[in-house]
């Protein structure tokens, strides 16, 4: 690495056609080496990220683009060790980190963005870091990049490079939405595998006008994906799109997030009934899994107002029924596994949709760092299925079990000090006490904790760490790592060889009122472990309540004894 840094030139320069005189003398520019450049307004703060071969035609480009005249500076970064791969990688790590950390708002569209890999990529991302250090100390950007990788806005950015898994599954999206007439695609994936992220990125993508796109070098390996849109436009220059989001503590984070971004606004993220009011040319749905059926919600006669207004039966319509209506395109992200209860949609009545439906796949785990290893243990554990496993060990997943509560959450305070974002959740066996009452909702070995203090963005609320999160707070977001108690609602029984359920100690009242069948009740329940189980990037501390279960547990998880 050594031999990269000394050859690394950033030269600031004029954005105007008389700072052409000294930006063609750049030897990298003149010789048609691969650099990657920023053209910024820091009054303005908006900027543009690109890369070229071909850099002095396209800066002259760029001099004729009404958006970008109103940008000042342009910063050439060079060195003699870029290639073609580097500096697209340079240039989306750019895009992805100056999008996220708030000095500038990005003029770029997102299209083309894919992660790839290619010959001493590590060198070029350690060389990234230094060009970061640059850009904070002449003031161009405002946080370093782990605080970055812990917000929000970094978190759900539309510029995250797709995988190939993920960009494979665009093209099917925009290849569908270009054909004639209704049409409904739903795209599967477990836990992880970026269906927030992808969605985040169709809105960006759909939203962007035709002129903003444009791809540097005509033989881009991505041409497709721009040749799909700029076709999806022909046919609908101003599209009418919302990104539907049925839990209200993600949309209001992604609310904020949308209003971070130029190009989308927090108006384009709405809830189920507001896409029920007026039609539109595109719903994405996100987390489609939790639309309600009429059962166990909170506002019976507004939903019974919308089910009549649309034309549907009062007791068998649904907000799936008022999304299909009222769109002529539906992208229903989906994963039936993170169903959690008795309101959400029956996943029989997705299966009859599928049916008529396209469908995508989404396989890569893009969240956790155990992999798919991590996910098909924590499957088999759930679901008695561990009988030919060792221990879980892999070197990229901390997943440990503890006997003492305290030790965890000592263990746990120690890794929020050093990453961030590291939270305490639990199933629901405690009451809410502490909302009417300056009490601790759940006392465990000598430690006192109360539920989360607020239902919106509790994950970066002040309080979080002192608190503890339960699923509602929790689905649909990142951790670096997470401490999950195993409540006394579950154990674990020799005689059936799987995990049971204790009903009476589920003190979730709308999360099992009106269930007659048990199974269905052990169902929710286990998708609410496993959904918290596949929170956490680096990590997973345990910690279980139930003698019989924690046995279970001792045979496949690496136990941390008492200090």
């Amino acid at each position: 690495m050594e031999d990269f840094l000394p050859s690394l030139h950033i030269n600031k320069y004029a954005f105007t056609k008389e700072g052409a005189v000294e930006y063609t003398l750049n030897s990298f520019m003149k010789n048609a080496w691969p650099i990657v450049y920023i053209i910024k307004n820091d009054q303005l703060g908006e900027a543009y990220v690109g890369e070229s071969t071909n850099a002095i035609n396209r800066i002259q480009q760029h001099l004729s683009n009404p958006e970008r005249q109103r940008l000042k500076d342009l910063l050439v970064i060079s060195c003699d060790k870029f290639n073609k791969s580097a500096v697209l990688d340079v240039e989306s790590e750019l895009i992805k980190y100056m999008s996220s950390d708030g000095r500038y708002k990005l003029q770029n569209a997102n299209s083309g963005l894919v992660d790839h890999n290619y010959y001493q990529r590590k060198n070029y991302q350690q060389l990234f870091q230094r060009i970061w250090s640059f850009l904070l100390n002449e003031k161009y950007a405002k946080n370093p990049l782990q605080r970055i990788d812990n917000s929000d806005l970094f978190k759900y950015s539309p510029y995250k490079a797709l995988t190939t898994d993920q960009h494979e599954s665009v093209l099917q999206i925009l290849k569908t939405l270009n054909l004639p007439g209704k049409q409904t695609l739903f795209v599967e994936g477990g836990a992880g595998t970026g269906k927030t992220i992808l969605a985040v990125y169709l809105m960006k993508l759909l939203s962007t006008q035709i002129q903003a796109h444009h791809i540097d070098d005509s033989d881009h390996v991505y041409a497709e994906e721009i040749l799909n849109v700029v076709n999806f436009h022909k046919n609908y220059p101003k599209p009418k799109i919302a990104l539907v989001v049925p839990m209200t503590s993600l949309r209001k984070t992604l609310k904020k997030v949308f209003g971070q971004i130029k190009g989308l606004s927090s108006a384009m993220v709405i809830g189920p009934s507001e896409a029920a009011k007026e039609h539109f040319d595109i719903l994405i749905v996100d987390e489609a899994h939790r639309l309600r059926q009429r059962k166990n919600i909170t506002n019976f006669a507004s939903f019974d107002e919308t089910n009549a207004r649309l034309g549907f039966d009062k007791h068998e319509g649904n907000e799936l029924d008022w999304i299909l209506k009222m769109s002529t395109f539906q992208v229903l992200f989906y994963d039936e596994g993170q169903s959690i209860k008795p309101s959400d949609i029956n996943k029989e009545v997705f299966s009859k949709k599928k049916w008529s439906a396209k469908l995508v796949r989404l396989q890569s785990q893009l969240r956790v760092k155990g992999g798919a290893d991590y996910i098909s243990f924590v499957d088999n554990l759930l679901h008695g299925s561990c009988a030919n496993y060792i221990p879980f060990e892999n070197s990229n997943y901390e997943l440990k079990l503890f006997d003492s509560l305290a030790d965890l959450y000592a263990a746990l305070r120690e890794k929020e000090d050093e990453f961030g974002l590291c939270r305490l959740l639990s199933g629901y066996s405690w009451e809410w006490k502490s909302q009417k009452a300056d009490v601790p909702d759940i006392a465990l070995d000598g430690v006192s904790l109360k539920w989360n203090s607020t239902n919106e963005d509790w994950i970066n609320s002040p309080n979080a760490f002192q608190e503890v999160g339960c699923i509602h707070t929790t689905q649909g977001y990142d951790l670096n790592y997470t401490g999950l108690i195993f409540g006394t609602e579950i154990t674990y029984s020799e005689t059936t060889n799987r995990m049971e359920v204790i009903p009476a100690n589920y003190k979730d009242k709308k999360g099992k009122h009106g269930i007659d069948d048990p199974e269905k009740l052990r169902s929710y329940i286990l998708n609410i472990y496993h959904t918290m189980m596949l929170r956490g990037i680096r990590g997973t501390y345990i910690y279980v309540c139930d003698e019989k279960l924690r046995e279970y547990f001792k045979e496949y998880l690496s136990i941390t004894s008492s200090r």
